[in-house]
């Protein structure tokens, strides 16, 4: 499997709650190396352009508001195979079906305060990665 780089987003429910290192601690036991990371608070325009691809959904509003209620943490992750294994250590978009250990599982408050973002596919991952870093801010 080859090295990937994946987006992580800390969302507001867990920035709230100062989860970021719990979270963050829980990437690193599964092997991800976080290479590119910072604090940000996403206006609603902000949000609204980063989920775009969900701008016909009956949750979009609710969605990027929430986004855009508290400072995140986005975060660019690095390792064997990275979207998948974050994916795996995320858990279920519902963390009432999110395996035991997994952060959804741990530290969702629901589906819409789930905790965690991550990018789903390699292109999106790129796309992703773009929206918020540099070249200069990766530094793996």
């Amino acid at each position: 499997m080859a090295i990937e780089r994946t987006l992580s987003i800390i969302k507001p429910d867990a920035t709230r709650r100062n989860l970021t290192g719990k979270i963050n601690a829980k990437f690193e036991e599964a092997g991800l190396r976080i290479v590119a990371q910072k604090r940000i608070h996403l206006s609603l325009a902000q949000a609204q352009k980063f989920y775009g691809v969900h701008k016909d959904r009956p949750f979009f509003g609710e969605l990027t508001e929430f986004m855009a209620s508290e400072p995140v943490v986005v975060q660019v992750l690095e390792g064997e195979g990275a979207i998948a294994k974050n994916r795996e250590v995320m858990g279920a978009t519902n963390p009432a079906n999110a395996d035991a250990g997994t952060i959804r599982k741990e530290f969702a408050l629901s589906v819409g305060e789930n905790s965690v973002h991550g990018s789903d596919a390699p292109e999106t991952a790129a796309e992703e990665i773009a929206f918020f870093f540099s070249g200069l801010e990766l530094v793996g």
